[in-house]
């Protein structure tokens, strides 16, 4: 078995490059590094099984090539985090749009079983929580850049479900929510690691609007056991499945938890959304799955408690591994 990962240089595609490496499959992943970084892959670099390709999953021509060769595909390249999404709007719909296309449409000519990540911004403003799959979505207004990141990958859903319909194609969809773990940077938005970084450095906890937002966050490795299977399962082909932990937090509790296992001594200061990402902002109170679907078919739950992937990306970032 030969697996194709893109956007594997990133936090889930190395962490899932490692575990299909210890599974004694081969990997290929191609990344352009623009979020990825070649050190998520320090673990599987030597490996005689790996191979590693620089480029976008919009060069047709490579990855012609690289589709050709692979048994079974995971598309995690995506824009990613609200910073970038916010600040980057163009890069962000060109990018998960276009990239899913190109992977779409050489899986289908070569028959490659695909797993293609989606996110729980496709479910936007629902208050229908917890979210099922089946569920419909609200979105604001247009006005408000963060929405066409939950657009466009709702877009790149109908493709692959298009793709099932019409070809036949074995597509699974998967809908992350909030993955941590090491390796994940703070640097495009995500919450954990911004607020370790400022604890570890007792600086200020910057939580943004009133911090009474709740969020549900998986461990990294909990999520690559959900995705693993699950292009390969006949019973998922064609099928959308939430992925994540459902132990809710708010941001504020967050924080003190975050601060009581650095034992640092961090303020927490809430910022407005406009002040954080200089325009205005629109958010939703909850974000909370119902993985009722995937326990169903495949009896998996996330194992890993909160507190315990909160220690390890301290220790991650305390290591300087990030």
């Amino acid at each position: 078995m030969r697996a194709l990962i893109t956007g594997g240089a990133g936090f889930i595609g190395s962490h899932l490059a490692e575990r299909l490496l210890a599974d004694g499959q081969a990997v290929t992943v191609i990344d352009d590094l623009s979020t990825g970084r070649l050190t998520n892959l320090a673990g599987a670099m030597d490996h005689l099984s790996f191979q590693f390709v620089r480029d976008s999953v919009r060069n047709e021509t490579v990855m012609t090539s690289l589709m050709r060769d692979a048994d079974v595909v995971y598309h995690l390249a995506a824009a990613v985090g609200v910073r970038l999404i916010v600040e980057a709007p163009v890069h962000t719909i060109e990018t998960n749009i276009h990239g899913s296309e190109v992977v779409l449409a050489l899986a289908n000519r070569f028959r490659v079983p695909t797993f293609l990540a989606s996110t729980s911004e496709v479910y936007g403003k629902s208050n229908a929580v917890p979210f099922r799959e089946d569920a419909d979505v609200v979105y604001g207004s247009t006005g408000y850049s963060r929405w066409a990141y939950a657009c466009s990958k709702v877009i790149d859903e109908f493709l692959g479900l298009a793709y099932h319909q019409e070809h036949a194609l074995p597509v699974v969809i998967g809908r992350l929510f909030n993955v941590i773990g090491p390796r994940q940077t703070g640097a495009y938005g995500m919450v954990v690691p911004r607020f370790v970084t400022a604890a570890l450095r007792n600086e200020p906890l910057h939580i943004h609007g009133t911090g009474e937002q709740t969020r549900c966050f998986c461990n990294v490795r909990d999520v690559v056991e959900a995705i693993l299977p699950l292009p390969l399962n006949p019973q998922a082909a064609g099928e959308v499945f939430n992925i994540g932990a459902t132990e809710e937090i708010s941001m504020n509790q967050l924080a003190d938890l975050i601060i009581e296992q650095t034992g640092g001594c961090s303020p927490k200061e809430h910022i407005s959304y406009e002040a954080a990402f200089g325009r205005p902002f629109d958010d939703m109170m909850r974000r909370l799955p119902d993985t009722t679907k995937i326990h169903a078919l495949t009896g998996w739950a996330p194992k890993i408690s909160l507190a315990d992937s909160v220690r390890e990306v301290i220790d991650s970032l305390a290591s300087g591994e990030g």
